[in-house]
């Protein structure tokens, strides 16, 4: 008995819940219109404030919504384009009218990222930049990740035409480890590279609902690496985006230094998204890109061996020539070289062979004597009289010989969203992607078949999210282009150590022959012996370059020339075999397998504490990196394995509201790194509200760098350097205790007085040789100091301006330094002659903490003004500039990459004279500037003389709205003067480029 009432109890509670949540359902529906022509507006956002409950409007304009929250409550109407609105609901709604007015002028957007809560774009504390699907819609450039370039302060390095970097405030690079790029919330980065691949694993523009990019320091709310600026990219809800929708693109691409200048490009996409009852909604999407890549096309040598200059140095004036992109051009020192390890060389081409070749040959028409018998000078003194001290490289390969530029690009992605509660969402997201592209490092790599798959599962509520998600990179059949070059130049001629003593010995043979021919014939002319030595000398110099030619001659026989089936085979047993090779030959793939692992939880106490009172949200995240590159781009541990790396951060942040119109904001963030100290990043700021429109604002904040995984592990040997991390133990794996190192530009000062002084210089050229200081390794930081105004000025003017200064502490740059295969030692100064001889010294790159504070302070800003008609023109400038330059060590790379003045210029309208015809206008320009990484020849940049030169673009587009097949055709043009442009140094030349797009959207307005 007691049972059955039990379970009688049970049943009436259970009905008195559904009757209670019957009862508490509330009924909301109506239509949403334009206001301009009263025509209905499909897929427009109706939501109930503060919850993830709501829905959209139909083709039809209708909407219809139950929720249990209870009465009264607030109802958020949105839609891209239009003026938001609010209303009250206190009953249940069955005729809601809502007429949406359209929203022109820029100002009015809300953003996240600059507090990880919703605010006014004008009331953020610190610099934030917003574009909107308006935004792509309307730019004239051929993608939105493109369009970047055009926001005030934006550097973009193009790697090629699916890669570009974003920079911000001056610290610039190819693939930038400075600037964090999150999709969704996830960081985007390829963990083995660390840093992101542009879009070619992102986000199709189909499913891109906006793009945030905070330029400057954001590490005190994102953590680690986020120093000079973040990149929040957010997908579209499909939720509130439903239906199909579609694009196509083609075009042509033209530029003069291609292959084939002119080629198509084709560009096309879908997505569809459906939501059921409003609780399941799901998403799928898929977007592919084909084309002819740019071309890296500078042959200029950058050597500037043998007084040749960047501009005037060719292959045929200059025997050490070092084209930018060419590869495979290894150099030695044509007289160091013929010392191996600093001793005379053995072999049949070896300086002992030569010198008693000198001392022993007997002349006939001289009576059988020897040519030191005859002159009086010594063996060695003939040596240095017909051995130049001149630098020799090999014949390289130009990349188009060594690189396929058919890029592509395929991105999938797919996403389940299920709302738990009125309160509660959970979403399951995949997105992956693949491409080939060229990217350039320390050596230009062509990625080919790479991918990137990113996995995440959430929970998010309208006052929380906790989410895990992995990152996994494949770097497929990628390979590094110049240890390419290298690897075929091996392959034919067996090794550096056959190809430099032969050119060496035949150049050593032929001057001895002339030389020796000369000075008879000057005896046998009646001259003395001391004209006719001096007629010998001079007829060996005149003869120098015919030398020259004749022993590259020797030396280049049976070398593979491209196209034929022994390059090609060639090319891909050194592609097919990993880095760095093993017995058989040199191998240029890298296999980067390595995954990311991260999880982070946020929580905004709005519930709990009224947000009048003060806005309090904390977070906490763990992170872990998993290397695995099969030990070809990272160092292996004593085991064999590969490392991991743990780091985990925790932060809080409180703002507070003044009078209404003074915000005020504090927030602080701690983090560690296992290898690493930790590091604490806080943030404070104020912002001034006057006269509702005008907004003034100042903070400071501290960023923080942790070592990239690569500047912690990396052992790659490049053809220009062996680059090692900065951590303790690859310094030991080196022996740098054991045997020197010393610096590079000590080793170019060491070898500019040889060749200035000769053999005889050696013992003062010892005194040029610095050894290497051991340097900090810790983690970099900055101090940022910024104020700023945004306003609105008579709802016509909009702008925005700042001015920052940054303090770094520990900056994080690099360092190259030489080592003796065999350990120098000053007492015996032949042995320095290693570190001038490329086949018998080691060159190291690793990064370190810069010696002396580096500063550097900007500022920008933009304007953009509504003309009658809704005609828009735009303008904003903005200058970086690196300070005290004097103060900083020679030699020292700083990645300061960027023009003192960059310009844009904008003009359109989206809808002109309500005709459904828009158009778009956007002029560029920047200052030249100097360029400073890896890629570059080390005497290049150490000279100053890796410029980028000035330039500027044009671009434009025209679209038409077409209702009837809820379309959108666009015709464009980027760079439409086609004169060609580079943005980095090494980079391919960037041409122009003609598009004709349709878009289709189901629930297009």
């Amino acid at each position: 008995m007691r049972k059955i009432t039990t379970h009688f109890t049970v049943l009436v509670w259970l009905l008195c819940l559904i009757s209670i949540s019957t009862i508490a359902q509330t009924r909301v529906s109506g239509k949403v219109t334009a206001d301009a022509d009263k025509e209905t507006l499909a897929g427009i956002s109706v939501a109930v404030k503060g919850k993830v409950v709501g829905t959209i409007t139909d083709t039809k304009g209708n909407f219809s919504f139950t929720t249990n929250t209870e009465r009264p409550f607030v109802i958020a109407v949105t839609g891209v384009g239009f003026q938001p609105q609010e209303f009250t609901i206190s009953n249940a709604r069955n005729d809601l009218n809502i007429s949406l007015k359209e929203q022109v002028l820029i100002g009015q957007e809300v953003v996240v990222s600059a507090s990880r809560v919703e605010e006014s774009v004008l009331k953020s504390p610190v610099s934030v930049e917003r574009l909107d699907i308006r935004s792509f819609q309307s730019t004239p450039a051929a993608t939105f990740y493109d369009a970047l370039q055009n926001i005030k302060g934006v550097d973009m390095s193009t790697q090629s035409l699916t890669f570009k970097s974003v920079n911000v405030r001056g610290f610039g690079s190819n693939g930038n480890t400075r600037v964090v790029q999150l999709l969704d919330g996830m960081d985007n980065q390829a963990p083995g590279l660390n840093f992101s691949v542009g879009n070619l694993a992102g986000v199709s523009e189909l499913d891109l609902e906006s793009v945030e990019l905070l330029p400057g320091a954001a590490s005190a709310l994102y953590g680690p690496n986020a120093i000079n600026g973040l990149l929040l990219m957010t997908s579209k809800s499909p939720f509130l985006y439903q239906g199909l929708s579609a694009y196509t693109k083609v075009g042509v691409m033209n530029a003069s230094n291609r292959s084939t200048a002119t080629t198509p490009f084709y560009d096309a996409a879908f997505r569809y998204a459906k939501a059921f009852n409003n609780k399941f909604a799901v998403k799928v999407g898929v977007s592919y890109l084909k084309a002819n890549d740019w071309q890296a096309t500078d042959y200029r040598d950058q050597s500037f061996s043998n007084r040749s200059t960047l501009e005037t140095g060719s292959r045929a004036n200059n025997p050490g020539y070092d084209g930018i992109n060419i590869y495979g051009d290894a150099s030695a020192n044509l007289y160091s070289s013929l010392f191996a390890n600093g001793q005379p060389g053995t072999g049949a081409n070896g300086s002992s062979a030569i010198l008693g070749a000198i001392a022993t040959t007997q002349i006939p028409q001289a009576g059988n004597r020897t040519l030191p018998q005859l002159t009086g000078l010594t063996p060695q003194q003939i040596f240095n009289n017909i051995i130049p001290n001149l630098n020799i490289s090999r014949t390289g390969y130009q990349e188009n010989d060594l690189v396929n530029y058919n890029a592509t690009n395929l991105k999938l992605n797919g996403a389940i969203h299920y709302r738990l509660t009125e309160n509660v969402e959970a979403i399951a997201q995949a997105n992956w992607g693949t491409g080939t592209t060229v990217y350039t490092g320390a050596d230009r790599y062509y990625i080919k078949g790479f991918q990137l798959g990113q996995y995440k599962l959430e929970l998010r509520g309208s006052n929380f999210f906790v989410r895990a998600y992995t990152t996994q990179e494949r770097s497929g059949n990628s390979y590094a282009t110049a240890t390419l070059g290298q690897g075929i130049n091996e392959a034919w001629s067996g090794s550096v150590a056959k190809w430099f003593p032969t050119y060496f010995g035949t150049y050593a043979q032929n001057a001895l022959t002339g030389y020796a021919g000369a000075y008879l014939t000057a005896l046998g002319a009646g001259q003395a012996p001391a004209a006719a030595l001096a007629g010998a000398q001079a007829y060996a110099n005149s003869q120098q370059q015919t030398l020259l030619d004749q022993a590259r001659g020797v030396a280049d026989q049976g070398r593979l020339l491209p196209g034929t089936p022994g390059f090609q085979q060639a090319l891909e047993t050194v592609t097919g075999k990993p880095i760095p090779g093993d017995a058989t030959g040199v191998g240029a793939r890298f296999l980067d397998k390595t995954n990311l692992y991260h999880a982070e939880f946020m929580y905004n106490f709005s519930k709990q504490i009224d947000p009048k009172t003060v806005e309090l949200i904390v977070g906490s995240n763990f992170r872990r990196y998993a290397l695995n590159s099969e030990g070809t781009l990272f160092a292996r541990n004593e085991a064999g394995e590969e490392f991991s790396i743990d780091e985990y951060g925790a932060y809080a942040q409180a703002s507070k509201t003044l009078a209404n119109v003074l915000k005020l904001t504090g927030s602080v963030r701690y983090d560690k790194n296992q290898n690493f100290k930790a590091q604490i990043s806080p943030r404070f700021s104020a912002v001034l509200t006057v006269a509702k429109q005008h907004n003034l604002r100042a903070s400071f904040q501290r960023g923080f760098r942790i070592p990239t995984t690569q500047d912690q592990y990396i052992d790659l040997n490049t053809p220009t350097a062996r680059l090692i991390g900065g951590l303790p133990f690859l310094k030991e794996r080196y022996n740098f205790s054991g045997s020197p190192v010393y610096t590079l530009q000590s080793v170019q000062a060491f070898g500019a007085a040889l060749q200035q002084g000769g053999a005889a210089a050696l013992p003062q050229a010892l005194t040029q040789l610095k050894p290497a200081v051991n340097a900090g390794y810790d983690p970099e930081r900055v101090e940022t100091y910024e104020v700023g105004y945004k306003g609105l000025l008579g709802n016509k003017l909009f702008i925005d301006a700042y001015y920052y200064y940054n303090r770094f502490l520990n900056f994080l740059g690099s360092q190259v330094v030489v080592q003796g295969k065999n350990p120098v030692s000053l007492t015996n100064p032949v042995t320095a002659l290693q570190l001038i001889n490329g086949s018998a010294r080691n060159v190291y790159s690793y990064p370190v903490n810069s010696p002396t504070q580096l500063k550097n302070a900007g500022w920008a800003i933009g304007a953009d003004y509504m003309l009658p008609g809704n005609y828009m023109i735009g303008a904003n400038v903005s200058s970086n500039f690196l300070m005290d330059q004097d103060k900083i060590p020679a030699g020292f790379v700083t990645f300061f990459n960027t023009p003192k003045y960059r310009y844009n210029l904008s003009f359109g309208n989206r809808n002109v004279a309500r005709t459904g015809f828009g158009f778009n206008v956007v002029y560029r320009a920047q200052d030249a500037f100097l360029w400073e990484a890896s890629f570059a020849n080390t005497e290049a940049t150490a000279r100053k003389q890796t410029i980028i030169p000035a330039y500027s673009t044009l671009d434009a587009q025209i679209s038409k709205k077409i209702s009837g097949i809820k379309s959108i055709l666009k015709v464009g043009g980027t760079n439409l003067t086609g004169k060609l442009y580079k943005q980095s140094w090494g980079n391919p030349s960037v041409g122009s480029m003609y598009y004709v797009s349709l878009t289709f959207d189901e629930l297009l307005n």
